[in-house]
């Protein structure tokens, strides 16, 4: 099924997600990487506010390119999520909403995105310069010193991902091949 969300992203939305959905995101995003997660899960440890609220919100795992003149960011590509599966769980259970990279996730992961009605997104890989016209403007927020890894926030106009982890248990990654494989 094909639905266009905005973002941030209600627990209502999530419910109302399941696996294979094509979607087009609408609304602010966030981006960070491996070294930010680092960064945010120091200050859960050391009880520091994160340099966002991210009740309700989406982080999109993607290091951009430098713009080309008149664009606001350069090639944006989706990152392999699985490198922040360590620190997924724990900004889902303080209210991250939607994640957005590539890749299968630990089991850690997907149950607190069950726990949480979470969703997890999948972007299209190989696909940066085409998902970057989606991208309307993009500011660097937090952990400037990081460059490509700084935290930003970015608008998005009908991004488009898939739902492959729900907030129903599924798992497109697991039932997928289950469904489709040659008996």
């Amino acid at each position: 099924m094909e639905k266009k969300l905005a973002l941030p992203i209600t627990e209502e939305d999530a419910e109302n997600l399941r696996i294979g959905d094509y979607v087009y995101l609408t609304g602010t995003m966030y981006v960070a990487r491996d070294a930010a997660h680092k960064r945010m899960q120091e200050c859960i440890e050391s009880g520091k506010p994160l340099p966002f609220d991210i009740r309700g919100q989406a982080v999109y795992y993607m290091g951009p390119s430098p713009a080309r003149e008149g664009r606001p960011i350069g090639s944006a590509g989706p990152t392999t999520a699985s490198r922040m599966d360590k620190y997924a769980p724990g900004l889902l259970d303080r209210g991250l909403r939607a994640m957005v990279g590539k890749g299968k996730r630990k089991k850690e992961v997907l149950d607190a995105v069950e726990r949480n009605n979470a969703v997890y997104f999948a972007a299209i890989g190989g696909e940066g310069a085409l998902l970057s016209k989606c991208i309307d403007s993009s500011e660097v927020i937090a952990y400037e010193d990081l460059g490509a890894e700084a935290v930003r926030k970015i608008h998005v106009t009908d991004f488009p991902v898939i739902v492959v982890a729900d907030c129903h248990g599924g798992d497109l990654y697991r039932e997928a091949p289950e469904k489709y494989a040659v008996k």
